[in-house]
């Protein structure tokens, strides 16, 4: 696959990258990443072709957003598609009255949940100030999702559906941005949200990859039939799909159980068969789905950087994916690349 092609956005006016520049890693989550190499980054996707970036308030308390707007001004705004998130209001505040886990070193806000209709519309204004450029093409309502917001989830998603939607939709039918969507951990809320409001994108984080192919089942189906797109992050489950079943290995930011163990040795030894490194199979896998347009894959440094656009145009025999479907350890439903 070659990273820099360009996919239709769905049934949007856009076409982004086969692979995607995700900047949760530039907003110093677990540990810092100073600006050299931050900036390095940025100029070495560009490089490369890249010209799909994601970001998010929520990556280390808005310096992803600042670190994004810094590094994209200069270039031809025409020539990159840019999407952030909506949901998190910031406040400055004083760095020692900051709780900044999971982040280090973050930008000198708070951050608070605000999925009304006006918390929404000064989210994205905020957005635009930190950015520092004069539009985003993509805008994904954040983090509606089980996975972050537990038993209060239910209520948190009708308020989403309620308020910020209608926010988005607004800016939407404003010509403001052209894609409105969700992005979350579970495709079960990106298919409850489809079913219910007129979405054109999601953000699914890790649950669609080698591993996991349950959203085969309804949601991706109700994607393609409504020309929705799904950006996929998280392709690795992680870590395990990287590493390989080794001792220590991380699946869905846990220590991977007993049978994604043998699971994922399982699916080495076809690797090794093939000379294919099992990144690369995990990394091409998803995007292979024909409503997945771009893989949003996040790095640390410019060599994992190298390493992820190498692994993206690994060349990988067809037969490969048939051995996987011939042994059981991928769906026969699952589309793989050609």
């Amino acid at each position: 696959m070659n990273p820099n092609s360009k996919n239709k956005f769905g049934r949007v006016d856009l076409e982004v990258t086969a692979f995607g520049f995700g900047t949760a890693p530039v907003g110093n989550i677990f540990r810092e990443i100073d600006e050299q190499t931050s900036s390095a980054m940025y100029e070495h996707a560009w490089d490369a072709g890249v010209r799909y970036y994601d970001t998010a308030p929520m990556y280390g308390h808005g310096l992803s957003e600042l670190r994004t707007g810094q590094n994209l001004r200069w270039k031809n705004r025409d020539e990159l598609v840019l999407s952030s998130k909506v949901g998190r209001l910031l406040k400055p505040a004083k760095r020692s009255e900051i709780n900044f886990e999971p982040w280090t070193n973050a930008a000198p806000f708070t951050m608070e949940f605000d999925y009304s209709y006006d918390g929404v519309m000064r989210s994205f204004e905020d957005s635009l100030q930190r950015l520092a450029l004069e539009r985003m093409d993509i805008c994904f309502i954040h983090d509606i999702d089980v996975f972050t917001r537990g038993s209060e989830q239910p209520e948190v998603f009708k308020q989403a559906m309620d308020g910020a939607y209608k926010a988005l939709e607004s800016l939407r039918d404003q010509g403001v941005v052209k894609a409105i969507g969700v992005g979350v951990n579970e495709w079960e809320v990106c298919h409850a949200a489809l079913e219910q409001r007129d979405f054109d994108c999601f953000l699914l984080a890790g649950r669609y990859t080698l591993l996991e192919q349950e959203a085969l089942d309804k949601f991706l189906p109700l994607c393609e039939a409504r020309g929705a797109a799904v950006v996929v992050g998280g392709g690795f489950n992680s870590g395990i799909l990287a590493t390989g079943a080794k001792e220590g290995a991380k699946y869905n930011y846990a220590p991977a159980p007993a049978d994604i163990m043998q699971k994922v040795a399982k699916i080495e030894e076809v690797c090794a068969e093939y000379n294919v490194p099992l990144a690369a199979a995990a990394l091409q896998f998803v995007v292979a789905h024909p409503a997945v347009p771009s893989f949003m894959a996040g790095t640390r440094t410019v060599q994992q950087l190298e390493q992820n656009l190498a692994w993206f145009s690994h060349e990988i025999p067809a037969q490969f994916w048939a051995d996987l479907k011939a042994k059981g350890l991928l769906r026969e439903d699952a589309p793989t690349p050609v």
